[in-house]
């Protein structure tokens, strides 16, 4: 895992990139869904909460995490829509990287620290390091969407 050379598609970053600064030229909402399938070519579509079962017999789904892998995360009380965020970078089996939309209202996010918090070390719970040295709330995360069709397809 740590020490991949493995890389976001440059032109799919630019493109996701581009696209949420040009919403935000026209002072349009960006949301996690969009950038996290312009990012990730993850062709789903619905609120994050329903990606990790809209992926299921079409994508290769994983509890481990693979740079450009979609992690989404589950719905909560306070993010009653869910989250979806894309894998950039591998740190350490219990810490990585993700580029994400709207974390941060209208904004995008690009390398910020997640860490499994989880007790099983199976990422299935995560804490983002939301401002510099500062690790925010635990999240629940369902798993990691990779892109492309599913080995049973």
């Amino acid at each position: 895992m740590p020490g991949s050379t493995s890389q976001i598609d440059p032109h799919r970053r630019a493109f996701a990139v581009s696209e949420a600064q040009s919403l935000q030229a026209r002072g349009a909402r960006v949301w996690c869904v969009p950038f996290a399938r312009n990012l990730s070519g993850v062709q789903i579509r619905g609120n994050a909460k329903t990606w990790w079962q809209k992926a299921q017999g079409d994508f290769d789904v994983s509890k481990t995490p693979t740079i450009g892998a979609v992690m989404a995360f589950r719905a909560t009380s306070s993010m009653p829509l869910g989250h979806v965020a894309v894998v950039s970078e591998l740190i350490d089996d219990r810490m990585l990287r993700v580029d994400h939309a709207n974390w941060h209202r209208n904004k995008i996010s690009l390398g910020m620290t997640v860490i499994d918090v989880s007790e099983q070390n199976d990422w299935s719970q995560v804490r983002l390091e939301s401002n510099p040295g500062a690790f925010g709330r635990v999240y629940p995360i369902t798993g990691f969407i990779r892109p492309g069709a599913s080995s049973r397809s």
